[in-house]
């Protein structure tokens, strides 16, 4: 909010006729005006901030939901294992990301490519480029969450060091690349980049299906193309074997809690939220356009979740809590790149096509012979890639010009035009491209120095027996042994060959 002026010399002539008098008064009046008015903007700073900081806290908490539902959709022998990945993908995320990504996605000024400034958060905070620890930490929570996705791909057969490896080079690198392109003011396709827009629109992701979800689910996918399946998905025959993950209930706990996180996923992308719409006063502001994205983000997942649950029901004949839970989780994805700038019918849609997609993708993952124990490319990757294309047909002109400013290109089939889907498909196959050209090699130069994937008698075993030196799960109550206090089976009782009479 800019300060008003408060000109005391014209304040003077309307407190009397005492010159010296009325101008100490005036000057008393707008020096507390002014007092005022700075107070006003340090509380709206503080306001968007204590905003943006909570959405952090929020999307960071979707780590333990990606925790659990990783842990309840692998099998019981890689239950520590899996955890301890996701503990490792914040911990080296984070420091990587301090180091280098942060600087390479929103170092500022820069050129269209990569940032080139903040590294190891020098000169933050930036008035200039309007970035405080705040903008850090919450993009880190992003950061972190794209490579949660990857290690979802290659679950249950990677070696830890692979992990190391390639979660540092995600967060350090390739994911700041890309979201630079598409989020910062300098991005080659932002939309955010007024003096040069891409197609004269250029790209609304608003939270990241394709920056995110297309980035993980897509480096997942490379992972475990290269790795191959596991041990035992496919029979001889190359028919698909299922190989269930062994807790239903932390796959459903994992899904509530990232449920729960994108609340500070999508609508706490808008970063501000103390934001006036057409001048100050109304009722509507930026405040408004945060609830309106938290209710199509819940319509989007709802309507994929049912979609999903009568869908699997068709095709396999059972109600499947599992199937539902990754339905739900694909219309999260889907919405992301358009939740701020569609209206909540709008999001039905998305919802519901989202899940065909999943359903789509996983026939085809089938047919190909590709295994993820989370259904990670599929999900994130595929419908992200749906939600991108979703937000160029269903983009709304009013929203698109208050959340990104007016003069842009909004959806096609909202009266918009091509031209926001043409910068979209061009977001779809640069991700594609530059994911492929990166992660790619890397995990196949992985793979080649025998640093990828573990032995297959360690596969079978169980990576927390060979490891991780034991089971996440106690198997025996060793306090019990010690007191001399065992349990053994009782056989059935059968009743005796005599003939009883009744």
């Amino acid at each position: 909010m800019a300060q008003s002026s408060c000109p005391a010399a014209q304040l003077a002539q309307y407190i009397g006729n005492n010159s010296a008098s009325a101008a100490a008064a005036a000057n008393l009046i707008c020096n507390e005006f002014a007092a005022v008015s700075k107070q006003y903007t340090d509380t709206r700073h503080a306001v968007d901030s204590t905003y943006l900081l909570f959405s952090a806290y929020l999307v960071f908490s979707m780590q333990l939901g990606f925790a659990m539902l990783c842990a309840g959709s692998v099998r019981a022998k890689n239950t520590m294992n899996i955890m301890l990945t996701n503990v490792l993908d914040a911990a080296a995320g984070g420091l990587f990301y301090y180091l280098f990504g942060f600087a390479f996605a929103f170092g500022s000024p820069s050129n269209g490519f990569i940032g080139r400034h903040f590294f190891g958060l020098n000169e933050v905070p930036s008035q200039a480029q309007d970035f405080d620890y705040s903008n850090f930490l919450y993009q880190w929570a992003f950061a972190i969450a794209a490579a949660g996705i990857t290690s979802g791909s290659i679950a249950e057969r990677t070696q830890f060091v692979a992990y190391l490896i390639y979660s540092s080079f995600l967060t350090g690198f390739v994911y700041p690349v890309v979201s630079h392109w598409f989020w910062s003011t300098n991005g080659w396709a932002s939309a955010f980049n007024t003096g040069n827009l891409l197609f004269n629109s250029g790209v609304i992701d608003f939270a990241g299906s394709g920056v995110v979800h297309m980035v993980g689910g897509i480096a997942g996918l490379w992972g475990a193309l290269i790795e191959g399946p596991r041990i035992g998905r496919f029979d001889h025959a190359g028919r698909a074997v299922a190989l269930r993950g062994h807790s239903a209930s932390l796959v459903v706990l994992g899904t509530f809690m990232l449920w729960f996180g994108w609340y500070g996923f999508n609508p706490g992308s808008f970063n501000k939220i103390l934001v006036t719409y057409d001048g100050s006063g109304n009722y509507y502001g930026q405040w408004s356009a945060v609830g309106r994205t938290a209710v199509t983000t819940t319509l989007a997942g709802c309507t994929a979740a049912l979609t999903t649950l009568f869908g699997k029901r068709i095709l396999s004949g059972h109600w499947n809590v599992t199937d539902v839970c990754n339905g739900l989780l694909g219309g999260f994805a889907a919405i992301t790149a358009g939740c701020s700038v569609v209206e909540p019918w709008a999001a039905i849609v998305c919802g519901f096509f989202a899940s065909l997609v999943l359903i789509g993708c996983n026939k085809l993952a089938e047919i190909v012979k590709y295994d993820d124990p989370l259904e990670a490319a599929q999900l994130h990757g595929g419908c992200g890639a749906w939600g991108i294309i979703f937000t160029a047909l269903f983009a709304k002109k009013e929203y698109v010009d208050q959340v990104y400013g007016s003069g842009r290109g909004y959806g096609l089939f909202m009266g918009g035009g091509g031209k926001l889907l043409a910068a979209h498909v061009i977001q779809i196959l640069v991700i594609i491209g530059w994911v492929s050209a990166t992660m790619g090699p890397l995990f196949y130069v992985l793979n080649k120095m025998d640093l990828l994937r573990i032995s297959p008698e360690d596969e079978l075993a169980g990576m927390d027996l060979t490891r991780h030196g034991g089971f996440a799960y106690a198997y025996e109550d060793d306090e019990s042994h010690k007191h001399g206090i065992q349990l053994k089976r009782i056989e059935p009782s059968y009743a005796s060959s005599t003939p009883t009479t009744v």
